[in-house]
């Protein structure tokens, strides 16, 4: 395989409408992909839908883009990001909202008034922005809340009247509930006992308001724009209305639809407020059209609302497909069921009739997540001319979704290009082609543990599991042993589950650094009789090639020190964002926004150091009696022609090449400015941690403070170099 660079994105400033659901992805990844290719104009293809921002960004690159979308709230998501309304509209929709009347009341302050409760410092009557639960109980048990009479905000324990509030909201809870199933399945539909169980993930008092404001919706003589306006607004309230809201941020990006112990209830009609900045769009509209609308040529999105199996008749004659691009979808019961109900609210029930199957699944394992993938790749296969590249990203990468995902594109044939991966944080980089000959390795018994102990010896360091999961997933997707055609998934899985535990758990080359038992937890690296010789670890080869890029160039920004550094560490050996910081604060520092290295570690400035170090060291054993012998930049202290103490004084913070031939009880000296990244590299590296028990480090400027100790003896220089661990290396003050 040709391992490529990890494409490096940007965190968007804004993660926009319903996040919490959407695939996490950086900005700027696909249309880096795409500027590869050169093939503007061309068409692609998303056969999952399932984000939108991603389809905004190729179409902005200038390629039209085929997505199907049978989610109807994603579908509706795309489209507002590709032509959201004017600012003003949204402020106008919500203020003719909020003057329609409820009784003798305009709705916004009858609403408003629901979320009424009295500051604890001046009593006045103010808005809480949210109440918190304990699941099961019949009232909240503390509010949250700023006052803007006195200044007064936080947490704080409910009233008698906060309660009192609760309970008579909760009176009325039966009917509302009844025109909110109403809203989504007819009264005797089979699937309405799947819209009560999901519509239960709702309290009394975001329902009634919820309901009370979708049943106004139609009644509102607006204009086209402003109803759309009106409409992501209320998408986002009724998903800030639901209890998947954990407190404190428990579950940030839910799965599963179950109301954690703690839960946040928002103000609804706050969140409606704040619902305005989420949708403000800065960049250009691109056209987007339903199938079958033509689209122009300098780019735009076309949507297929069906499926891939229905599209893949039509498109091959049609449509010449140039590539495929997409976030392959995990399981996500929450935002699936969800979907189909804030479809029924918003749009009627013919709305939620394609996508009725959401409300009755509760359940998706990962074998059923093998089997909807590969049915995609499966009519992909179909509609794609051989060859065509497909630019997937995997978010929140596990084990078991990768097997799943791997699983299912190498039993439709579709052989890997190329994988990258960072971090288990940052989504997994994938390119497949649908190729139907593929070239297959010999598949031997040991083919797994001998790409795993490829890895680990590339990387010269333990990794993380997913990381080592990932090594060998390559390795029998290429080896076409990862699903039999005689298996099912669940059983494919299965295996492929086991022949890790065995390989990992029965081969004495590999070490596992954890406290957990499960192959899948902590790290695992190479027993040292198998680590070959002279190996440097590739933390200690990104410091190398982050300080040579920060030498050669005066001032640097963060982005351009990636750009050097990925195509140097490809594929899996992609460095992380915390170790390029790390070696960035040792080394290098940073001013509006760029990073120069420091004066003291300047070549010139640490060949002095060093040498100033040699002297000092040579003073230092004068004092106690010994006699300093330089070898290869190494130093001893003798006495009596035995070494009493071996020095090796550093500019760097390469650990791993000092320690290959270090003796028992060496000094490893290394600057200040060294003491975080050191910290930092045993941290993530055990096994550099266990090797460092034998040592120790110490810092120059203890060195120096010694020379200033009126009396040392060689047992205070033990209890010196003792005093000041790197873990500690700021304001660290000496001990007599």
């Amino acid at each position: 395989m040709d391992f490529q660079p990890y494409i490096p994105g940007l965190k968007p400033a804004d993660p926009g409408p319903l996040s919490r659901f959407l695939p996490a992805l950086e900005e700027g990844v696909i249309s880096a992909w795409l500027s590869q290719l050169n093939l503007a104009g061309s068409w692609l293809l998303d056969p999952f839908g399932f984000s939108p921002r991603l389809v905004l960004e190729a179409a902005r690159s200038g390629y039209r883009v085929l997505v199907t979308a049978n989610n109807p709230v994603t579908r509706f998501l795309l489209e507002m990001f590709a032509n959201p309304p004017a600012q003003a509209e949204f402020t106008a929709a919500l203020a003719d909202l909020g003057a329609v009347k409820k009784g003798d009341e305009r709705l916004a302050g009858h609403l408003q008034s629901l979320y009424l409760t009295s500051c604890e410092k001046c009593n006045q009557q103010i808005y809480a922005q949210a109440f918190l639960w304990r699941k099961g109980d019949a009232a909240p048990y503390a509010r949250i809340y700023e006052c803007k009479h006195c200044g007064d905000a936080g947490e704080r324990a409910v009233t008698d009247e906060d309660i009192e509030r609760a309970r008579k909201i909760a009176e009325t809870d039966s009917l509302h509930r009844s025109r909110a199933f109403e809203k989504v399945v007819a009264l005797h539909d089979e699937d309405r006992v799947y819209a009560e169980e999901a519509i239960h993930h709702y309290l009394p008092r975001p329902l009634y308001v919820l309901t009370t404001i979708i049943n106004r919706l139609d009644s509102l003589n607006l204009s086209a724009e402003r109803k759309r306006a009106l409409t992501a607004l209320v998408l986002l309230a009724c998903d800030a209305g639901n209890t998947l809201w954990g407190h404190p941020a428990e579950r940030p990006r839910p799965k599963q639809l179950s109301t954690p112990s703690q839960f946040r209830e928002h103000n609804v009609w706050m969140m409606l407020e704040r619902g305005l900045s989420l949708w403000t769009e800065t960049g250009s509209t691109v056209p987007c059209e339903a199938w079958p609308t033509k689209i122009p040529e300098s780019g735009g999105i076309l949507i297929y609302e069906g499926r891939l199996k229905d599209l893949a008749r039509v498109v091959k004659k049609e449509i010449p497909i140039a590539a495929v691009i997409g976030s392959v979808p995990r399981p996500n019961q929450a935002f699936w069921t969800l979907s189909a109900l804030w479809a029924g609210w918003l749009w009627g029930k013919d709305a939620v009739e394609p996508y009725k199957v959401a409300l009755r699944r509760r359940r998706y394992d990962w074998a059923w997540n093998a089997t909807a993938l590969h049915s995609a790749f499966d009519h992909l296969s179909d509609l794609l001319p051989e060859g065509v590249p497909f630019f997937a990203l995997l978010p929140e990468p596990e084990p078991a979704f990768l097997t799943s995902a791997f699983t299912a594109a190498s039993a439709a044939k579709f052989s890997l290009q190329s994988v990258a991966l960072r971090t288990e944080h940052d989504p997994l980089q994938v390119v497949w082609k649908n190729e139907q000959k593929q070239k297959l390795k010999p598949a031997g018994a040991d083919i797994l543990q001998n790409a795993i102990q490829e890895y680990l010896v590339a990387r010269g360091e333990p990794a993380h599991y997913l990381h080592v999961h990932t090594a060998g997933l390559i390795a029998l997707a290429e080896a076409g042993t990862l699903k039999k055609p005689e298996q099912g998934f669940d059983e494919s899985l299965r295996k492929t589950s086991a022949l890790f535990e065995s390989a990992l758990k029965n081969d004495k080359r590999f070490i596992h650094y954890s406290t957990g038992e499960g192959v899948d937890t902590g790290m695992w690296g190479l027993s040292l009789d198998t680590r070959p010789s002279g190996t440097e670890s590739l933390s200690d080869r990104v410091e190398m090639a982050v300080v040579n890029y920060l030498q050669k160039n005066q001032t640097v920004i963060y982005l351009e020190i990636e750009a050097d550094l990925y195509p140097r560490f490809t594929g899996l050996l992609t460095p992380s964002k915390g170790l390029i910081y790390a070696i960035l604060n040792s080394y290098a520092e940073r001013e509006a926004g760029q990073w120069k290295l420091r004066t003291e570690d300047v070549a010139s400035a640490r060949r002095a150091e060093l040498n100033n170090i040699y002297i000092l060291i040579e003073k230092i054993g004068a004092r106690l009696g010994y006699k300093t012998r330089k070898q290869d930049k190494i130093l001893y202290w003798e006495e009596n022609g035995k070494i009493a103490r071996m020095f090796k004084v550093l500019a760097s913070a390469l650990l791993g090449r000092a320690l290959q031939d270090a003796t028992p009880n060496t000094l490893l000296v290394i600057p200040g400015g060294r003491a975080a990244l050191a910290a930092y590299k045993q941290e993530r590296d055990p096994s550099l941690a266990a090797q460092l028990k034998k040592h120790r480090l110490v810092k120059y400027r203890l060195l120096r403070s010694l020379l200033e100790v009126p009396i040392l003896t060689r047992e205070t220089f033990e209890e010196q170099i003792a005093s000041d661990p790197v873990e500690k290396s700021a304001g660290q003050m000496m001990m007599f």
